[in-house]
């Protein structure tokens, strides 16, 4: 039979879970200090580099909005000036055109200063400057900050602009590497690389770069016809659809080819 707790005993206990509970609240008291002295003493060792850190990640965020609109409203400006360039040569003021796309050739991004120059070349090329426009075309054509395609592109139209001055082997050297199936440029820069060949008397490797150019269904229709037309008179054979063909050339001509009704 279990024996009833005395009163000495209660308070005995009592008096131990009583010191028990003071002891945990004094080491509670004395973790909560050690933690705030550990946090004041970080705080007045690294208070300043934190805060140095915030406020240079606040700036440099804002310089990031800053940079983002400037850069955003020199867009707009440049396209707001080639669009105008671009209604000024519409109608046929070509001077007016020079004018407006000359700050944005000199001020612009890299993007907008290559098509304002190849702009400003195209004019001066229909203006007969020929020199001036082939010295455009050459600086976007040699610009790394330029966008690749306007690279491309501006080679081509200076190799074009001034093919009767250069060597055969200028040409082909300069195209090549654009005059090959797939290229965006292949039709444009493959058909001068095998004029170029044609200079040189080598029919046998203009021949074949026409008929490839010829049988490219994503080259314009014009081109097609024509270098098709050019391998015929070397010799190749461009045609692998006769009724295709025939259907191109109606097409071309806006009337019936001689003959195409019996060939069908």
């Amino acid at each position: 039979m279990a024996l009833t707790p005395t009163s000495s005993q209660t308070r005995t206990e009592k008096l131990a879970q009583r010191n028990a509970a003071e002891q945990d609240m004094l080491l509670r008291e004395v973790d909560d200090a050690v933690r705030q002295d550990h946090y004041a003493h970080a705080a007045k060792r690294y208070g300043i580099i934190i805060i140095a850190v915030v406020v240079l990640a606040l700036l440099a965020f804002g310089g990031w909005l800053w940079w983002r609109s400037h850069q955003n409203a020199e867009l707009e400006a440049s396209s707001e000036q080639l669009v105008l360039a671009m209604d000024q040569l519409q109608a046929g003021n070509g001077q007016a055109a020079l004018e407006r796309l000359e700050p944005v050739a000199e001020d612009g991004s890299p993007g907008a200063q290559a098509a304002a120059t190849m702009l400003r070349a195209g004019v001066l090329l229909g203006q007969d400057n020929r020199d001036e426009a082939v010295q455009l075309f050459e600086s976007v054509a040699a610009d790394d900050d330029a966008p690749e395609a306007f690279r491309n592109i501006a080679t081509i139209r200076a190799v074009s602009a001034s093919y009767d001055t250069l060597e055969p082997e200028q040409v082909i050297e300069r195209l090549k590497p654009l005059a090959t199936p797939g290229n965006p440029w292949f039709g444009s820069a493959g058909e001068l690389v095998a004029l170029a060949y044609l200079q040189q008397g080598k029919e046998e490797l203009a021949g074949p770069l026409l008929v490839e150019i010829a049988r490219d269904d994503e080259l314009p229709q014009s081109l097609r016809s024509r270098t098709r037309q050019l391998a015929g008179v070397l010799g190749y054979d461009a045609v692998e659809d006769v009724d295709e063909t025939l259907r191109e050339l109606r097409n071309e001509d806006g009337a019936a080819v001689p003959g195409a009704a019996a060939a069908q």
